[in-house]
């Protein structure tokens, strides 16, 4: 039981170190010797990639931190295939009760990587791009849906953090509706929750009518160009 444990445990470890990965900031510095951290929102993720970098980079860092949720959940059905074909399980462990909460968890650590990076001091992003691999390899019904809920608030109102609360909320919804395990729905209690605690400044520019649409820059930094 000592192994198992130990593996279960470098494995979560794995996870929050994939989702530490700090695609953003690599991707500032490497375009434009800048620290991301330092300019628009200071978030590592896409959207002010987006905004600071161009289209491209902002593309090409949502993919990669997308990803970074995806290799967390593939991550733990590759422990569990691994660990039962060397006979490393033991006989006490009920998989089909173990490995849903052992993707829950391993979800949740990643989101905390990508927010909370080890690599950038424990500063990060949103972790929405990074929660939408997880979903597209925890359920990609739910996934696809929780990215059509996204799309359809980011047409009609254009305001990316909008869109990633709305979605955020509708996770746990869609994951009852579609009678997933309860680790799943629990997942997307607390992912939901910690993403738009996340989102708490974008909350108040939004009640005070000043979060920027796609295309437009920060209050503050418009006043900085002035």
């Amino acid at each position: 039981m000592v192994v198992w444990l130990s593996l279960c445990g470098v494995a979560l470890v794995v996870a929050y170190l994939l989702g530490s990965f700090p695609t953003g900031y690599i991707a500032g510095k490497w375009l434009q010797g800048i620290d991301i951290r330092e300019v628009g929102s200071g978030s590592t993720g896409a959207t002010n990639v987006l905004r600071t970098l161009g289209k491209g980079p902002g593309a090409f860092v949502l993919v990669i931190d997308c990803l970074k949720g995806v290799l967390a959940i593939a991550l733990i059905y590759w422990l569990f295939s691994f660990a039962s074909g060397q006979s490393l399980i033991p006989s006490t462990v009920d998989i089909p009760i173990w490995q849903p909460w052992m993707i829950t968890l391993s979800g949740l650590c990643a989101i905390l990587g990508h927010s909370k990076s080890i690599f950038l001091g424990f500063s990060g992003g949103k972790s929405v791009a990074t929660s939408l691999g997880i979903l597209l390899a925890m359920n990609w019904q739910v996934g696809l849906a929780t990215a059509g809920i996204f799309a359809v608030f980011i047409a009609i109102f254009r305001i990316v953090s909008l869109s990633s609360i709305a979605g955020a909320i509708a996770v746990p919804i869609l994951m009852a509706v579609l009678r997933q395990p309860l680790p799943s729905i629990l997942f997307g209690v607390a992912g939901g929750l910690y993403v738009i605690l996340r989102h708490r400044t974008n909350i108040e520019r939004l009640l005070a009518g000043m979060e920027p649409k796609i295309g437009q820059k920060l209050a503050t930094e418009e006043a900085a160009d002035g």
